[in-house]
């Protein structure tokens, strides 16, 4: 994938620290994957979780108004929560879809909301909201003031790709875009992520607490995630094909299973967030890995202090080769359960 000119690099680079911004040449990477952007508008951090951790301390506290959606990747919610501010709930729900309600979200909102935080691709529901709604939610952010936060890290699989959002820093002065060179490019062992924002002074003082923590990312690791960026498109394909040779092969398995499983299949990304109507589906994971080495993720994994979240569903991925084997072994754990 990687050109003559990229492989001597990688080979020649000293392996010293590199900037604490991230290296020029992984910056421009990045903002060549946004339409508004430049280099100077993105911050690298070692993968998302440290980006979420920074993000949510700097952009609320004690006496600001949150909002995060549920369910989500859980960090968005604890870290925010251990800020100080008082943070609401926007319930994504199974009856209706997992859809985004702005009219529920504008219901939550306060004088004193400076953070509205969410996660689409959503993580574990698979949900995408079309672009009208999307664009809606920007919007709703920009005119009251508040900043929108949008983990976009399963970005790019989607395999309509009529459903791939436009980025949230992209059509906002204010909101601030995160994403990684793991999930949708497939490469977590770099831990590599960033921020992109166009308020520059934002990510200056995001840079600051950078200090406290990884400090700098390895250059290695920033190198090969810049051709990786480059070559994104090649590698995106090769995912999508993935997901989409995996949807059917869970589709005909839950299909034979209407009895203990409700499925919906995602709408971007490589996650999803069946049903299980089987009882305690702790319990069900549980046995499962313990008995065929097969994990999934209960929803207890998920849990929520701010609302009530789905407690029988468990999420799966499509983003694995090799599913045959795996989907084998989970078929078998439920004739032997009966």
């Amino acid at each position: 994938m990687g050109s003559e000119a990229d492989r001597a690099g990688f080979m020649t680079m000293p392996l010293s620290y590199i900037e604490t911004w991230g290296t020029e040449v992984l910056r421009e990477a990045v903002a060549g994957t946004y339409d508004n952007l430049d280099a100077g508008h993105v911050l690298t951090f070692a993968g998302a979780q440290e980006a979420i951790f920074w993000a949510m301390q700097e952009l609320a506290g004690p006496g600001d108004h949150a909002v995060v959606t549920v369910p989500c990747y859980q960090s968005m919610e604890t870290v925010t929560l251990a800020t100080g501010a008082d943070v609401s709930a926007l319930v994504m729900r199974r009856e209706s879809g997992w859809a985004l309600d702005l009219d529920e979200l504008r219901g939550l909102l306060r004088p004193n909301t400076k953070l509205v935080a969410v996660n689409y691709p959503n993580n574990p529901t698979g949900y995408v909201p079309d672009e009208a709604t999307f664009r809606a939610l920007v919007q709703l952010c920009d005119e009251r003031g508040i900043r929108l936060f949008c983990d976009e890290v399963y970005r790019g699989i989607e395999v309509d790709r009529q459903r791939t959002l436009p980025q949230a820093a992209d059509l906002s002065e204010t909101a601030v875009s995160l994403n990684v060179a793991s999930k949708s490019y497939g490469l977590p062992g770099l831990r590599i992520g960033w921020l992109a924002c166009r308020d520059r002074a934002l990510l200056e003082r995001l840079e600051k607490r950078k200090h406290y923590t990884s400090i700098c990312n390895p250059g290695p690791s920033e190198y090969l995630a810049a051709i990786a960026l480059r070559n994104r498109e090649r590698i995106w394909e090769r995912n999508r094909g993935i997901v989409a040779a995996n949807r059917p092969l869970w589709e005909a398995f839950f299909a034979r299973r209407p009895d203990l499983f409700d499925w919906e299949p995602p709408v971007g990304g490589c996650v999803c967030f069946p049903r299980y109507k089987g009882g305690d589906v702790d319990d069900f994971a549980r046995r499962l890995v313990m008995k065929e080495g097969v994990v999934v993720l209960p929803a207890s994994v998920y849990y929520s202090e701010l609302a009530d979240a789905p407690t029988d569903h468990f999420r799966v991925g499509l983003g694995r080769l090799g599913l045959e084997e795996g989907l084998e072994a989970f078929d078998r754990f439920l004739r032997e359960a009966q």
